[in-house]
């Protein structure tokens, strides 16, 4: 406990009036602070002073599975772990290694003990070593747990406590207003020694959901976090956390008790002695996505969900106007707080982050083109029985072979401007291993699978990679080499600070333009990037650069003179125009 605890115990007493108003918020609050900060952690005396000291412009994550690079020899996190050294040691400074737990489905998602690490990946001490070198993000799977789990096995022989823990519901009961991202049937029925009952399951029939109603539920994860962060981690990923809170006749998304769970997480982290970030995954509309970040009490990160399919429709359309029109209306992260910029992770290209942002005919059509391009489309249920596109599945490499006009020869100028327009934006850059690598679909993956995420959840033979990585005509090698050398550019630049100074640029739509302002303002970046296939000149004075500086595109090393009255842009060329280099 805090020694000048008044204050911590005033707002945990008043997150708990509001999570369990019918508990005794005295023993519950010792409860949590025992599962949290068990005997020998350690603890601040007063909360971590707002501010953006957790990130800085050198901070860069290649998200990636732990077996993502296997040889059939060794444990796949000594692999990764060597692949990042001997590849990106010195230009990236973490790694989200995705769910590295027993499973049973859904890739990891779908866990079965969160306690020890997959035996086929490695153990704690593999974990704790890449996190000894890198900065390690790890997933808190907290709305449900596999079937085949012990939880649910106790809970299906009435053994207490696990007897309260997943959340059940009646066949009768009105479900028509819950948001959900799949097509199954959200209940199962499961019989246990209690009689027959049915369990929610959001995601999928092995993937129950856990009933946060009881405060158990909480204590368990609050342990589970503190083994991550006694392993190392240093950026917890609380995994589907919008539907964490189940009330029957609500749409059981972003309910005020899911989000004071998540406020009372980041209150532990602000008195953690060790420094742990936050962050939320909710992958919805743009608005909704945007509330967790609560009023800097929440998340500390968030994703920018919206980003990745507003860059895709940007570049296969040849225009900026939605990319533009959505960015100038984006705020400034709050202070203590950073959007995650990315284009791809190991989901698909979500689809209801544009929802108000394209109109249905240009989701329509970028769903053609993905298609055109040997990508998938998942689907989700609609409250009427109908249903909507979920996801683009596709690897984002793939996803630029053409544009809406069809096939052509830009596809790694194409590419190479998706990624460039993520390392400058305002926030933390996060690039999926299979981005990095220019991995293509894997169509023989969703065959074996059945699951069309498969497409993008290539398993590299580490000889293989290798190879290809040492040949520099080959793709993959060529597209490692551009994004380590841009990312390396990138964070040298205090310009690119995740939260130093943003406004949007108004060039007209074949460009996404934004000027960054380094925190102590000694540096200025005009991050412009062509969107189109086309040459374009644009007007120095658009950029309104102060003459008497010396201005160079940090990308190209090509002088820019402010007196001249042109720049031209090659087919899908960006510039970083700056001041200080």
């Amino acid at each position: 406990m805090p020694k000048n605890s008044s204050k911590f115990n005033a707002k945990l007493t008043s997150l708990l009036d509001q999570i369990y108003p019918e508990a005794d918020a005295s023993a519950l609050s010792q409860q949590i602070v025992d599962a949290f900060w068990p005997e020998g952690s350690m603890v601040r005396n007063r909360a971590r002073p707002p501010g953006n000291t957790l990130w800085d412009e050198t901070d860069t994550l290649v998200i990636t599975y732990g077996n993502s690079i296997v040889d059939g020899v060794h444990k796949p996190l000594d692999l990764l772990r060597h692949f990042l050294e001997e590849n990106l040691s010195g230009v990236i400074s973490g790694v989200h290694i995705l769910p590295f737990f027993p499973f049973t489905s859904d890739d990891g998602f779908a866990v079965t003990d969160y306690t020890v690490v997959n035996s086929n990946l490695g153990s704690w001490s593999d974990v704790s070593r890449i996190a000894s070198e890198f900065r390690l993000m790890s997933d808190l799977v907290l709305n449900h747990v596999s079937s085949f789990s012990t939880w649910f096995q106790e809970y299906r022989q009435g053994h207490a406590p696990y007897d309260r823990f997943f959340f059940e519901a009646d066949p009768e009961d009105d479900v028509s207003m819950v948001v959900r991202p799949r097509t199954s049937p959200l209940l199962r029925e499961v019989e246990t020694t209690m009689g027959t009952r049915h369990v929610w399951c959001t995601f999928s029939h092995d993937q129950v959901d856990l009933d946060f109603t009881n405060p158990e539920v909480l204590l368990e994860f609050l342990r589970i976090m503190r083994l991550h962060i006694d392993n190392g981690v240093r950026i917890i990923r609380l995994d589907a956390v919008a539907f964490l809170w189940k009330e029957l006749g609500t749409n059981c998304i972003h309910l005020p008790q899911t989000h004071a769970i998540v406020r009372l997480m980041r209150l532990l982290f602000d008195y953690a002695k060790e420094p742990v970030v936050l962050l939320t995954e909710t992958n919805v509309p743009n608005a909704e996505n945007l509330s967790y970040f609560g009023n800097m009490n929440e998340a500390h990160s968030i994703y920018n969900f919206s980003l990745p399919p507003l860059i895709l429709h940007a570049l296969l359309n040849g225009t900026a106007k939605r990319l533009n029109q959505w960015q100038m209306g984006m705020p400034p992260a709050q202070l203590g707080c950073a959007y995650l910029n990315f284009t791809a992770s190991h989901d698909g290209i979500g689809m209801r982050p544009v929802e108000g942002l394209l109109p249905q005919e240009e989701i329509d059509a970028l769903v053609d083109t993905v298609r055109a391009s040997g990508g998938l489309v998942s689907m989700r249920s609609l409250p009427d029985g109908g249903e909507k596109p979920y996801e683009l599945n596709i690897t984002y490499f793939d996803s630029m072979k053409g544009t809406v006009a069809g096939p052509d020869d830009w596809q790694m100028e194409r590419f190479l401007c998706s990624q460039t327009i993520v390392m400058a934006l305002e926030g933390l850059p996060a690039f999926y291993i299979h981005s990095l690598l220019g991995t293509s679909n894997d169509h023989a993956g969703v065959e074996k699978t059945g699951v069309n995420r498969a497409i993008n959840r290539h398993r590299w033979d580490y000889d293989e990679l290798r190879t290809a990585l040492a040949d520099p005509e080959s793709v993959h090698a060529r597209v490692l080499a551009a994004m380590k050398d841009r990312i390396s550019i990138r964070t040298r630049q205090k310009a690119f600070h995740p939260n130093a100074t943003q406004f949007t640029l108004h060039l007209g739509d074949p460009f996404f333009g934004f000027w960054r302002q380094s925190i102590n303002r000694d540096q200025s970046v005009f991050a412009i990037h062509n969107v189109t296939d086309q040459a374009i000149t644009l007007s120095a004075l658009d950029i309104n650069l102060i003459s008497g500086e010396t201005w160079v595109d940090l990308l190209s090393g090509e002088p820019i003179d402010p007196s001249e009255g042109e720049i031209t842009f090659a087919p899908y060329q960006c510039r970083w125009i700056s001041n200080r280099h």
